[in-house]
């Protein structure tokens, strides 16, 4: 990307949530943008922080209705000019779709260049923007079976398995998620998503989230038993599988809320 090009998304960024970790040197970038999926657990829809801020997020989940829109969108001079001083090590790029983001490019190259920052983006991987200065790529698969996919999303998924593939042929570190939900996306569908990583490369690692119960959605958290269960099936078929989970005490230092 040209410098004329980054100057061009100065004022289209959609960063509306800036949340800095001291422990980690770890900045994370919240985006807002109309998403190209229409998930029906969608976390971001039913709360806007970050749940490292809110001691209640589960609570929260369970009760908000969908949120609105930010009121605020961050220009990039804004958003470089909140984190100056800082030490950084990290910066993670989250929320609504980043790789939507017109600015997102511009923020990351910034990121490197400016704090030598290691650039961890998080996708649905339907969309490939430059990822030049990305260093490690987070993709949530959703799910493998083309019809479960679309009933889920809203959206074909064929497009983010060859991204998935193409940007593994980049030699960026990848990983993958997937999210066990009962009811929808079942244990079954989790081996599918490994059976699949692992035709592109078993040591790529793997992380199953348990869902978290929404607001006016109906499926249900998954018990242990059950998120074990989904991970011993993806163990068959790859090398590093991990689970996340919400009872997971937190580590370090309070985050802080710069935005």
């Amino acid at each position: 990307m040209s410098s004329s090009q980054r100057g061009s998304a100065r004022e289209e960024l959609r960063v509306y949530h800036v949340v800095y970790e001291p422990s980690f040197k770890s900045i994370m970038f919240h985006h807002w943008t109309e998403c190209n999926l229409k998930c029906q657990g969608c976390y971001c829809k039913r709360e806007k922080l970050d749940f490292s801020l809110l001691p209640d997020w589960k609570y929260r989940l369970a009760t908000n209705p969908p949120e609105s829109p930010p009121e605020k969108l961050l220009s990039l001079s804004e958003a470089l000019g909140m984190i100056s001083g800082l030490s950084i090590e990290r910066a993670i790029y989250i929320g609504i779709e980043p790789t939507l983001d017109p600015g997102f490019p511009s923020l990351a190259n910034a990121l490197k260049t400016q704090h030598k920052a290691y650039n961890i983006l998080f996708t649905n991987g339907l969309v490939l923007p430059d990822i030049s200065d990305i260093d490690e790529i987070i993709m949530s698969l959703k799910a493998i079976t083309p019809e479960l996919y679309r009933e889920y999303t809203a959206a074909d998924n064929k497009k983010a398995l060859r991204n998935f593939r193409k940007i593994y042929e980049t030699g960026k570190k990848l990983q993958a998620e997937i999210t066990l939900i009962p009811g929808i996306i079942e244990a079954t569908e989790v081996e599918k998503a490994a059976e699949f990583i692992a035709s592109v490369d078993p040591g790529i690692p793997l992380r199953i989230n348990g869902f978290i119960s929404l607001n006016g959605v109906e499926y249900r958290a998954p018990t242990g038993e059950e998120v074990e269960t989904a991970a011993n099936l993806a163990k068959k078929h790859l090398i590093t599988v991990n689970y996340l989970s919400g009872d997971m005490p937190r580590v370090g230092e309070p985050p802080i809320r710069l935005f």
